[in-house]
């Protein structure tokens, strides 16, 4: 019997749950040890919270089966009448209810913006509009009658240190992790919030440069990249090829690169349009077609891995072959685009680890 996957709850969902204990220990003068948080789409969630001091409580970030570097983190909200001091700098998000008016800022481990292209603004803390809305939401009742302006300091414990292990700096958010989440719930081990971090990168390069954007497959690609390119214009897609490609849509790169292996690249001309093993291995009858037909060489012999396969015929094909991989690769991420609807004008393929290059108009 398989393992029932754990979901969880978003950096978003238990902010707002330490904000709701803040406020109304505020204006109730009462201490929750729990409480209930409404998520967009009206499920409710229950969180455990803890009194760590006036208006301050903390909570833990719920253990699920995602790939999840901020499950255990531990979350503090402070509410205060002052203005906070000795902050890094920002300008704090107003949350206006009526005739309350709260101040959000970014304290230790939570980090603030600093590049266009994210959803937040630039100097703003790194708290996405989802959170802020459930924030408003689930406080309405406790301050819609109030007249009264007060400021939420967010921290989170290892921020900076988790942020390490994300793509933060490199989309510009420093001095700690952001606050997401769209649902709220964290589901386990999807791919979506890959998919949404790839998103967000591209964003953050449009914002930087529309000349060219580069997609990169592993980290011997991710590192030649780096030699070569700005970091803010190159993404590392993992597996995602079809799915980084819809990212594009909303964009309009001049040039797309993309840049892996000749074992990876196989699959992309053969139309992997994710290249984990999972989705299959490369289809070396087919591959032996395209050297008979190219080459007129006809190759013998079964083969678990394009190096056993490039190793079985003369070395001055070898090149050629990669070149004919090159372009196949770049005919398919073409045929992609069309059917997905992006205009990504020119597209250069490099295909490691001898940098061999095919672009197409």
């Amino acid at each position: 019997m398989s393992k029932q996957l754990r979901s969880g709850y978003t950096t978003g969902t238990h902010a707002t749950a330490v904000l709701v204990a803040c406020v109304y220990e505020f204006f109730n003068g009462k201490k929750l040890d729990s409480l209930e948080v409404v998520l967009p789409k009206g499920v409710v969630a229950t969180i455990d919270v803890f009194y760590e001091d006036t208006y301050r409580f903390s909570t833990i970030k719920v253990d699920n089966d995602d790939i999840d570097v901020t499950k255990g983190a531990k979350i503090f909200c402070k509410l205060q009448k002052e203005t906070p001091a000795k902050l890094k700098n920002q300008t704090p998000t107003l949350l206006k209810i009526d005739d309350f008016s709260l101040y959000i800022w970014a304290g230790d481990g939570v980090g603030v913006v600093t590049k266009r292209g994210l959803k937040i603004s630039p100097n703003y803390p790194a708290i996405n509009p989802t959170p802020l809305n459930m924030m408003e939401e689930n406080i309405q009742e406790f301050v819609s009658k109030q007249k009264d302006t007060l400021h939420a300091v967010f921290c989170i414990e290892d921020g900076e240190k988790i942020a390490k292990d994300t793509a933060n700096a490199k989309v510009g958010v420093v001095g700690g992790i952001s606050i997401l989440g769209t649902r709220g719930i964290v589901k386990p081990v999807s791919a979506t919030a890959y998919i949404d971090s790839i998103s967000t990168e591209i964003d953050v390069a449009s914002a930087f440069d529309e000349s060219v954007i580069v997609l990169t497959l592993g980290n011997s690609a991710f590192d030649f990249a780096k030699e070569r390119y700005e970091e803010t214009n190159i993404v590392e897609i993992g597996n995602f090829v079809y799915d980084s490609l819809k990212q594009l849509k909303k964009h309009s790169f001049k040039r797309v690169v993309f840049i892996t292996s000749v074992a990876k690249m196989s699959k992309v001309a053969q139309g992997f349009k994710n290249t984990h093993n999972k989705f299959g291995s490369i289809d070396f009858d087919e591959v032996k077609e395209w050297v008979f037909d190219e080459f007129d060489i006809c190759v013998e012999g079964d083969f678990l891995t394009l190096k056993g396969f490039l190793e079985s015929f003369d070395d001055k094909y070898q090149e050629d072959f990669v070149k004919l991989i090159s372009k196949k690769s770049a005919l398919m991420i073409k045929e992609w685009s069309r059917e997905i609807g992006v205009d990504i004008g020119l597209v250069e393929v490099i295909t490691l680890p001898k940098d061999i290059r095919y672009v197409l108009q």
